[in-house]
């Protein structure tokens, strides 16, 4: 008999709510409703508008009542960073603040006027970003804690609003900057320093831990009188690796493409030292008892910021028609070091380029075609340089990549897949959502081990390696670094 799962996908920019079905040896995942997801800009202030996200998640779960079938389980996955305030009654306290709200300037100021960059990483072994848990707390008012009883993430608030207790999945525990990998506990040396309420924190959960049922009035609204509420994988970046096809047992690493792209693999334990601190990586929690280690770098921004003023100046362009330009302009031509000061502002991203080749003595691009064939060849070696200095961090040699969000770009996963010359498995859309999925399966015992989930998931993912060529690459990737140790006029 077919078992049938929720996983509430919310992201950034567009939530999902998906139905996961397990028939037999096989998991699918379809999708019941998809929303961009709201905010509210106020006073000069980002907040997430709640009650039309959770409208919309009850919308989705009433739509699937409707069918008259049995949900056996449900679960939420968000990104990492944002979280929500109950009072002593479980009550939500408002407004619940968006990770890029401006208070997040002097949330980091208050934190490091108690702690340096060093004793925070050390601790926490997370790199440090503004919109983290731990910085948007040193910008909470003393009136809002007074009124605070518990903080939960995103995803465990939302588990919580539901009806699930009040809780934090270790996952998302592990990316909020307040916990020490090394103990799985809060870090009581950060909660003392910065003075949070006693008791603010919740208890930390495993991974797969049943929260309990929805609330009573919720299931009269949507009739899934049989939904188990799940902490499963809350932080949605695990809840991907979770959802990957593993199975070959050799040193792997992934790709996540996006404005801003993360680079990682899977390793036994945490990994905390100056090196580490010194290069940005983070360490997070993950199924199985391994820890997600990664870096955030350069994604696709220069790539977008052409577009925004290409638009701007009426010659907007098609990503299928620039793509093609790209492909048949001349390989190599310039290639341009991401790192350098100038390209992370916005403003005439064609002119920066042009400049920054000037600089370097290469070759001009002019035309649409040849800026963007320079900034992905760029960005692939980029990557390929990320990918060496992990392996070196690590101690692995990785025998593939997992490529996420590169489905809809077939130029550069050509270029990835030369540049690396390592196999590149396209990793699932879906991958968050299966990975929410299994764990919810293993928790409530229909699946009886994590292997056979495994199994499973490979029965359930169809993938083909994309085998890397001979190409010419390895002497780009000589120019790119001889690039990258050159100084040019903005450095």
């Amino acid at each position: 008999m077919d078992k049938l799962y929720v996983a509430c996908m919310f992201g950034v920019r567009t939530s999902r709510i998906m139905l996961g079905t397990l028939h037999g040896q096989t998991f699918t995942v379809s999708e019941l409703r998809r929303f961009p997801t709201p905010v509210i800009n106020e006073k000069k202030s980002l907040q997430w508008n709640l009650p039309d996200i959770y409208r919309e998640t009850l919308l989705a779960l009433g739509e699937i009542g409707e069918q008259e079938v049995s949900v056996a389980g449900i679960s939420c996955s968000s990104w990492a960073g944002d979280y929500m305030l109950f009072d002593v009654e479980g009550t939500l306290l408002t407004p619940v603040f968006h990770h890029t709200d401006p208070r997040i300037v002097e949330g980091a100021k208050a934190v490091f006027s108690k702690f340096s960059l060093e004793a925070i990483h050390a601790e926490t072994g997370v790199a440090s970003r503004p919109g983290n848990t731990l910085f948007q707390l040193g910008a909470e008012s003393s009136r809002r804690f007074k009124r605070s009883h518990r903080l939960l993430p995103f995803a465990d608030g939302f588990n919580h609003l539901l009806g699930g207790d009040a809780c934090a999945e270790q996952s998302a525990a592990s990316s909020t900057q307040l916990f020490n990998p090394a103990t799985r506990t809060w870090s009581n040396r950060l909660v003392t320093g910065l003075g949070l309420p006693p008791g603010l924190l919740p208890p930390i959960v495993a991974t797969g831990t049943k929260l309990g049922r929805l609330r009573p009035e919720l299931v009269k609204q949507t009739r899934l009188e049989d939904a188990t509420l799940i902490a499963s994988t809350s932080n949605e970046l695990t809840a991907a690796l979770a959802g990957l096809p593993l199975g070959h047992g050799k040193p792997w690493a992934y790709l996540r493409v996006g404005e801003e792209s993360i680079i990682g693999t899977e390793i036994p334990a945490p990994l905390i030292n100056n090196m580490t601190r010194e290069l940005g990586y983070s360490n997070e929690c993950c199924l199985g008892g391994a820890t997600n280690f990664y870096k955030r770098t350069v994604g696709l921004w220069l790539f977008e910021e052409c577009r925004r003023f290409w638009i701007a100046q009426d010659r907007e362009l098609s990503d299928d028609v620039l793509m093609h330009l790209a492909t048949t302009s001349p390989a190599f031509e310039c290639l341009i070091n991401l790192a350098d000061p100038r390209f992370a502002q916005p403003g005439d991203m064609p002119l920066k380029i042009q400049a920054y080749c000037r600089e370097t003595a290469q070759e001009i691009p002019r035309k649409p075609g040849q800026i963007i064939r320079c900034i992905l060849e760029s960005l692939a070696l980029e990557y390929r340089k990320t990918i060496q200095e992990l392996e070196l961090i690590t101690g692995n040699k990785f025998t593939r990549l997992y490529l996420f969000g590169g489905a809809e770009n077939g130029l550069l996963n050509h270029f990835f897949v030369n540049a690396l010359q390592v196999p590149v498995i396209l990793a699932s859309p879906d991958a968050a959502a299966f990975g929410n999925v299994l764990v919810q399966a293993l928790a409530l015992g229909h699946i009886p081990s994590l292997g056979e989930a495994r199994e499973i998931l490979r029965n359930s993912v169809k993938t083909q390696p994309i085998v890397p060529h001979p190409t010419s690459w390895d002497t780009a990737f000589n120019r790119m670094l001889e690039l990258v140790a050159t100084p040019t006029a903005s450095t």
